[in-house]
């Protein structure tokens, strides 16, 4: 099973950043998917959710209307689309599978929102 995240870096204030996650080893389908953060010093933290057939997605306050989470299913891929980025947004985002009692994590990736 992997879970591979990319798409991190460096951006400024109010720029916008999309990470992707490539599954394999799992029926992807099937599992619903999470996008984590954790920044320095703080507890890891859900940010949005998807469901398995993409139909349902939910999120934390903090990134509502400016995030977006997205799936297809065909090319084993979850999205995370980041619009107006404040340095807040700074951390490791981790890409996380969940069916039921089975839960996979990927390594992460870091975003950095820096002038």
């Amino acid at each position: 099973v992997q879970l591979v995240e990319s798409g991190g870096g460096l951006v400024q204030p109010g720029g916008s950043l999309r990470v992707s996650c490539a599954a394999s080893g799992f029926t992807f389908s099937s599992y619903a998917m999470n996008w984590y953060r954790q920044a320095p010093g703080k507890e890891r933290e859900l940010v949005a959710t998807i469901t398995s057939a993409g139909g349902s997605t939910n999120y934390v306050d903090s990134v509502k209307g400016r995030f977006t989470i997205s799936r297809d299913n065909a090319k084993n891929t979850v999205y995370l689309q980041m619009n107006s980025l404040k340095p807040e947004d700074t951390a490791v985002y981790y890409c996380h599978a969940r069916r039921g009692f089975q839960a996979y994590w990927g390594q992460g990736t870091q975003v950095t929102v820096s002038s």
